[in-house]
């Protein structure tokens, strides 16, 4: 899944790739000739003391090192644009693929989850990818390059290499293999703590109001404390790693002088060959080290990978029709014909038998009691659920086979929980149309009862808003929601449950002012308040989910015993009567 992310995201960069490739041959090139000069300086310079030999050499030294750092910056400069950009693009796309999640998809991998896939998942790929762009080219230009001068210079001490290389792989794959585990199980529980820590701020009011402050201190501290003792372990084993890798080479570096000296007491090797077979055995295992330190970061780039695949590879419920309707037969409308969604997994439907349909202009309102699966029921007005049986008609097309594009133009959607984004309330409100005029975003909050309180804020339509509106009251959310709904400039707009915050004066000049103002704009509300709908041209009454009555206020007191109790539970017996 790895090679599968990584071949997909740097292709596009392959002669950023092919950069890295040639400026890290060159560098290897000039730092494979620097122990032969430095031996020959030895052997033909100083032995025999011959300064000039010296200074000539020496400054050909200098020159080639100068050329391997150039080479060498060069190339993790090459390496590090090609792993950004391949970064951006692995964010872009896990972003877009997100995007056309529905609320299924979104709810099964969590918020948070999602979240740590699209920054440190990421971010452990895009490490590999920049330190695999240096250190994987370098590793085995050294190593085999190493090898084959080191050759060169004394095949007699070749057995010590044969021995070292061994050992340092067996070490690192002992100590690696631990590892993979430890990585994987890191990152679900850095999940964890992402998720607890997002439910603590977006719920930060229900645990003060609680005093939950010292449970949910506990309850972050036990999801910290198990990411401290994944990381402890992974800590451990990298503690432990380095010291056996500088113990083995340092243990080479003495075999290759002690047995070295002996050769060169017997006259077979000068001392600057000796001392250039040692440079060319540290540059080996210096290969071998940097292979080692990537295959450590290997395991946990997998698993990153792996997580963001799920996410790319995911199917939505949302599938896109191959030939999408763009044409609306009948503007305006909506029609649910038997309509009937289940959650995955559950064993009965949330909703079955919902058939009604609203015209133009009209008003359906939807109640019942709590969990009678009247969000659900709207949710799939938008497509934000694909139903399991029946059909859902918009504008007179089944919404499975519109443009969602399209549909979605046609529809303003007031959730039961309004979010404001942080910004302005102008840029709130041109959410639902970027080209919309200040006088339309007056009229919007004018018609949405919320044109006083915006010119008592200050800066007016340019006031702040902190992400999520935290800034403003309940109240005044709903109020700007609703507008932002109206300067969408929709053909049916849907509210769920939408005036629940607002005093029964304000809510009432809200509704007159829609039916005043958009009448030909076709309105689906769901309420808790009966006050709010008893004017609505049909109103479909959900038990269980299942409809048990549908009609005007006045036939559903007659006819529908469920109704009537709503209405006497909040009204009282002389209103039902």
């Amino acid at each position: 899944m790895l090679g599968k992310i990584l071949v997909r995201y740097l292709k596009p960069y392959k002669w950023l790739l092919l950069g890295v490739l040639v400026f890290q041959f060159v560098s290897a090139l000039a730092t494979f000739n620097l122990p032969s000069l430095n031996a020959a300086i030895i052997d033909n310079g100083v032995a025999k003391g011959d300064t000039a030999y010296i200074w000539s050499t020496g400054s050909l030294m200098l020159v080639i090192s100068l050329g391997q750092i150039t080479a060498s910056i060069i190339a993790t400069y090459f390496a590090a644009r090609a792993a950004m950009k391949a970064g951006r693009d692995i964010r872009d796309d896990v972003f877009e693929r997100v995007s056309t999640f529905s609320e299924r998809e979104v709810s099964v991998f969590g918020p948070g989850s999602l979240i740590t896939r699209n920054t440190n998942d990421v971010q452990q790929v895009q490490m590999l990818a920049m330190m695999g762009g240096t250190f994987l080219v370098t590793a085995p230009i050294l190593a085999i390059g190493g090898i084959i001068m080191a050759l060169q210079q004394d095949v007699g001490l070749s057995w010590i290499i044969a021995v070292a290389v061994p050992v340092l792989l067996v070490v690192a794959v002992l100590i690696i293999g631990r590892m993979v585990p430890l990585f994987r199980s890191y990152q679900t529980k850095l999940d964890n703590v992402n998720r607890i820590m997002r439910e603590q701020l977006t719920g930060i009011r229900v645990v003060r109001a609680f005093v939950r402050e010292p449970i949910e201190e506990e309850r972050f501290r036990g999801a910290n404390t198990d990411i401290l003792v994944v990381g402890r372990k992974v800590g451990s084993l990298f503690v432990l790693l380095f010291p056996l890798f500088m113990l083995i080479l340092n243990v080479t570096v003495v075999g290759v002088v002690w047995f070295g000296a002996i050769e060169v007491d017997a006259g077979t090797v000068q001392i600057g060959t000796l001392f250039a077979f040692m440079q060319y055995v540290m540059l080996i295992l210096t290969g071998v080290l940097m292979a080692s330190f990537m295959t450590m970061m290997i395991p946990r780039a997998a698993v990153s990978a792996e997580r963001i695949s799920e996410v790319l590879d995911a199917d939505t419920s949302l599938v896109r029709p191959e030939n999408p309707v763009t044409e609306l037969p009948t503007p305006g409308t909506v029609e649910f014909a038997d309509a009937e969604f289940t959650y995955p997994g559950a064993q009965h439907p949330v909703l079955s038998g919902i058939t009604f349909s609203a015209a133009p202009g009209e008003t359906v309102a939807i109640v019942g009691s709590t969990g009678a699966g009247k969000t659900t029921l709207i949710s799939l007005i938008p497509r934000l659920f694909d139903v399991t049986g029946g059909s859902v008609k918009v504008n007179g097309v089944d919404v499975r086979e519109a443009d969602l594009e399209h549909l979605w133009s046609t529809i303003g959607l007031v959730p039961q929980r309004p979010f404001l984004f942080s910004g302005t309330v102008a840029s709130n409100l041109r959410f639902g149309r970027e080209e919309a005029t200040d006088e339309e975003l007056w009229h919007a909050l004018e018609i949405a009862q919320g044109r006083d309180f915006v010119e008592e804020m200050e800066g007016g339509l340019d006031a702040k808003i902190s992400q999520g509106g935290t800034n403003v009251s309940g109240g005044q959310r709903q109020r700007l929601a609703i507008a932002r709904a109206i300067v969408h400039n929709p053909g049916i707009l849907v509210f769920d449950d939408s005036f629940s915050a607002l005093d029964l004066t304000t809510d009432a000049r809200l509704r007159q002012a829609l039916w005043r103002e958009l009448p030909q704009v076709t309105k689906i509300v769901v309420a808790q308040r009966v006050s709010t709908i008893t004017d609505a041209d049909r109103i479909v009454v959900l038990d269980d989910g299942g409809m048990v009555g549908i009609g005007t206020h006045e036939q559903l007191l007659e006819s529908s015993s469920t109704y009537r109790e709503i209405v006497e539970s909040q009204l009282g017996v002389e209103a039902s009567a």
